[in-house]
């Protein structure tokens, strides 16, 4: 398997600065063993055709594949109980879907909601589900539900993970945690630290191979401090990509995705940093140069963002810099990527190996969703800490959220807010 590579070549990848791309599969669907003694008959986690953008491309992170022989090997079943789970969104990209809830041993999905009827019942038949319910406020009303997976429209994240908690109910959410909006934070943090329940967001560059890897080798103390990180997201939106839009209560091109500032949408790049030391930024410069693309301009979108590139550098909490990328007007680039330079040249072993996943899964959407998703399921049946706590979360978020503001400062060096759990 790809993170099974030695540590000399890995190192050797760090320093040239290259990097694999991780464009991957959504969830693998087959019949496949769920259990030691008995079978689940699985349905495909993936839509039979792969979301596309309005270019008719397979939009990134969404190409379809197969399930990579040894992916459970050495998977061991913990416990036989079954978590009682309500999804909410199936939307453009068909995501409540995409990270194998379904398809988990000690998971029951016993409910699904999306706010457009079609989608809702799409979403019901990829889960196999039968109990709907035609908003996510209503169905984390539900008493059966002990955790919600949080798929929906960004704008709408942190409000109905707020509400979830609130509801008493472990809480997975898509990325970003919040959206532009500091005051969120400070409500989804103390909502989680209130209600002493589990809260995750699924940022998948924490699962993707060479991340894994690194964060492995910095936990083993290989790697130092991290002097230089960088990490990209780039995604052409030279059209405008479908999302909900509340006037409309429809998907479409005048959804939340039109005019997005880059750098609300930052996880998938300052992943980068965080994924690896598990560490924050503290202080930020950004530029944003004035985007050609009509629906990038200031006079373009309902947010006024002028830019379609937002270029952050960015002190870690370590004292060591970053730079970290997000892109909608590059038309020769795409991918979520990243390197590190740390002051040693790692030596020794570590366990660079991913976690088994349990049979009839595979890596899942963007090269690392099933990671995720199994990681939230057993923090809840272990009582343990998520991977990706609301702590680190926010830490990821919010430092996007002032890099914006600093790039509509010309770049002013800005103070990031800072959580800890």
């Amino acid at each position: 398997m790809p993170d099974e590579r030695n540590h000399e070549a890995m190192s050797d990848r760090q320093q040239s600065g290259i990097t694999r791309r991780h464009f991957v599969e959504m969830v693998g669907a087959a019949a496949a063993a769920c259990g030691a003694a008995r079978a689940m008959a699985a349905s495909p986690a993936q839509p039979a055709q792969p979301p596309k953008d309005a270019s008719g491309k397979v939009i990134p992170g969404f190409e379809p594949s197969n399930t990579k022989p040894g992916a459970a090997k050495g998977w061991q079943p913990f416990s036989d109980r079954k978590i009682r789970v309500g999804i909410a969104g199936y939307g453009l990209c068909q995501f409540g879907a995409a990270w194998g809830f379904q398809n988990h041993p000690n998971v029951e999905v016993v409910a699904v909601t999306d706010l457009i009827p079609d989608r809702r019942a799409g979403l019901a038949k990829a889960c196999r589900c039968e109990k709907t319910y035609p908003s996510c406020e209503e169905m984390i009303k539900d008493d059966k539900i002990e955790a919600v997976f949080i798929a929906t429209d960004a704008p709408s994240h942190a409000r109905l993970a707020v509400a979830a908690l609130e509801h008493g109910k472990h809480v997975a959410s898509a990325v970003p945690a919040v959206f532009g909006s500091l005051e969120d934070a400070a409500r989804l943090f103390e909502a989680v630290k209130k209600s002493g329940l589990k809260y995750m967001m699924f940022e998948t560059s924490y699962g993707h191979a060479d991340c894994y890897t690194w964060s492995q080798q910095y936990k083993a103390g290989q790697l130092g401090k991290l002097i230089y990180s960088e990490g990209e997201y780039y995604h052409y939106f030279g059209s405008p990509l479908g999302g909900y839009n509340p006037k409309t209560k429809n998907v479409d091109i005048n959804g939340w995705r039109k005019g997005l500032p880059p750098q609300w949408y930052p996880t998938h790049s300052n992943g980068y940093y965080t994924g690896v030391t598990g560490g924050s930024f503290t202080e930020v410069s950004c530029l944003g140069m004035p985007s050609i693309v009509p629906h990038l301009r200031a006079d373009g979108n309902d947010y006024k963002n002028p830019f379609g590139s937002e270029i952050a550098l960015f002190r870690t909490s370590e004292g060591g810099m970053s730079r970290m990328a997000v892109c909608w007007d590059l038309p020769s680039a795409g991918g979520e990527q990243g390197r590190i330079y740390g002051q040693k040249k790692p030596k020794g072993s570590a366990n660079i190996s991913r976690p088994p996943l349990p049979p009839g899964l595979n890596e899942g959407t963007h090269g690392g969703g099933s990671y995720l998703m199994c990681d939230f399921v057993d923090s809840i049946l272990r009582n343990r800490k998520p991977w990706v706590d609301v702590a680190q979360a926010l830490n990821m978020t919010v430092a996007g959220i002032v890099a914006h503001q600093s790039a509509l400062k010309d770049g002013e060096l800005m103070k990031i807010p800072q959580y800890a759990m």
